[in-house]
């Protein structure tokens, strides 16, 4: 597994916590980091991917629950809200990450942590805003 993948996966495991738990960003990378991570050294891509997400989370919400046909944020699983919230992250502000991949990885991460419609879900709202905002080429 890509060193990349196992940032997404580190991201949406502290994104998810966060959810649930209110704590401070950092606190909870430590916490997720001392539990689920068997390196311990300081993952850059991961904590860009928190802290992004968080700085323009506001932002990235109101894009998502606009292009997701007949859905609210909070009717959607935290899993596939927070998968979407990385994958937009990545759209918007990680230029060097072509848009492809962003959802590709989107998908698998769906896939893999979600329910068995989560890969779909995430591609179609995915796809849409990729189409319609972003208009970079895949």
């Amino acid at each position: 597994m890509g060193k990349r993948r196992k940032s997404r996966e580190f991201g949406l495991q502290v994104l998810y916590q966060l959810e649930i738990t209110k704590k401070d960003a950092l606190q909870a990378m430590d916490l997720s980091r001392q539990n689920f991570s068997p390196v311990e050294d300081e993952d850059e891509f991961a904590k860009r991917i928190v802290i992004g997400v968080l700085e323009h989370r506001q932002e990235i919400d109101r894009l998502i629950e606009e292009r997701s046909e007949h859905w609210r944020l909070d009717r959607m699983t935290a899993i596939d809200r927070n998968i979407l919230r990385i994958a937009l992250f990545e759209l918007l502000y990680c230029s060097e990450i072509p848009p492809k991949v962003t959802i590709n990885e989107a998908i698998d991460l769906g896939k893999r942590y979600g329910s068995e419609e989560s890969g779909s879900f995430i591609n179609g709202i995915l796809d849409r805003i990729q189409n319609e905002v972003v208009r970079k080429p895949l």
